[in-house]
């Protein structure tokens, strides 16, 4: 199953900040894929949820991210 996010969701990925505009289901049994353009250059990639967070957001106290893994 393929959703379209709307709205579209801020996040950072091992390749910097971008937007998440689809979410990717293929069922119980698989990891929950996100697909995200990157805004530094405007790639296209795809995400699982281990590779992904949310981006800092002032308003909803969440001040700092940090992932384990970089580009």
């Amino acid at each position: 199953m393929i959703i379209q996010l709307n709205p579209i969701i801020p996040m950072m990925t091992p390749k910097g900040e971008g937007m998440a505009h689809f979410m990717i289901d293929y069922s119980l049994e698989h990891d929950i894929y996100w697909v995200i353009f990157i805004n530094a250059t405007g790639e296209c990639w795809t995400y699982n949820n281990k590779h992904i967070r949310l981006c800092k957001n002032i308003t909803m106290d969440r001040l700092s991210i940090t992932t384990k893994e970089s580009s």
